[in-house]
């Protein structure tokens, strides 16, 4: 197992409807590096170099354009970017995107207040 997933996770990605990732990073590298590894499992990825772009792909920026937005079922953020973090962008998706934005945060840094 190369991927550190099973083949019954494989198996059940393929039996599942192509989800529609959005990778929000500044880090060029990392972006390139998250939608390599999500496309293997056949995801569909989209990518933002910060939250201003990817509010603006979900058509909840200053500029909406409801025309060209898809349907995205998980959003994956660095939190430490510059403009905006991705917890701030999480927290105005939830609040932009009303009641069809279902928002959990997880991070592996300890967040001060």
């Amino acid at each position: 197992m190369e991927s550190g997933f099973s083949s019954s996770s494989k198996d059940f990605m393929e039996n599942v409807e192509q989800p529609h990732v959005l990778a929000v990073d500044d880090s060029d590298i990392d972006r390139k590096l998250i939608e390599k590894l999500l496309k293997n499992f056949s995801c569909k990825v989209t990518t933002a170099e910060n939250g201003a772009s990817a509010l603006e792909f979900l058509g909840l920026g200053d500029h909406p354009n409801h025309c060209n937005v898809s349907k995205v079922n998980l959003v994956i953020t660095d939190y430490c970017m510059p403009g905006m973090t991705g917890y701030e962008l999480l927290k105005k998706i939830k609040v932009l995107g009303g009641r069809s934005s279902d928002v959990h945060a997880k991070t592996d840094q300890t967040v001060r207040h």
